[in-house]
């Protein structure tokens, strides 16, 4: 049975990898989020993701709070697409809510799938 877990060291913090990721970043869309993403070389592979939702897109925490969760909770459970190819990379990732809308969380997951079947399809 996988771990399906999001422990703290799998998150991205530091300031300075946030920097890099947004300055030399990959981007694109998938409706309703926006993905940021750098992969480089490393014996050790990794993935760190960071989950965003703009207070310009959703003006009450408790909304922001709620679509964050959904995002959390969507890589969580598919989050072992990245473990099938097995590259020795580490992947930083940013997941971006770029919604006016509440979406479901079905969508929010779907988007999620994708955005990690097409970050994988480019390493």
């Amino acid at each position: 049975m996988t771990d399906r877990s999001l422990p703290r060291q799998e998150r991205l913090r530091s300031f300075g990898a946030i920097r890099r990721l947004f300055e030399s970043g990959e981007s694109g869309f998938v409706y309703p989020l926006r993905y940021v993403w750098i992969a480089e070389a490393d014996e050790i592979p990794s993935v760190e993701v960071l989950f965003s939702v703009p207070k310009k897109f959703q003006k009450r925490a408790n909304k922001r709070n709620l679509q964050r969760r959904r995002m959390k909770e969507a890589y969580r459970l598919n989050k072992e697409i990245f473990d099938r190819e097995g590259n020795p990379v580490a992947l930083d990732l940013a997941l971006i809510y770029s919604s006016k809308e509440l979406t479901p969380y079905r969508v929010i997951e779907h988007a999620v799938q994708k955005i990690m079947e097409q970050i994988m399809a480019r390493l």
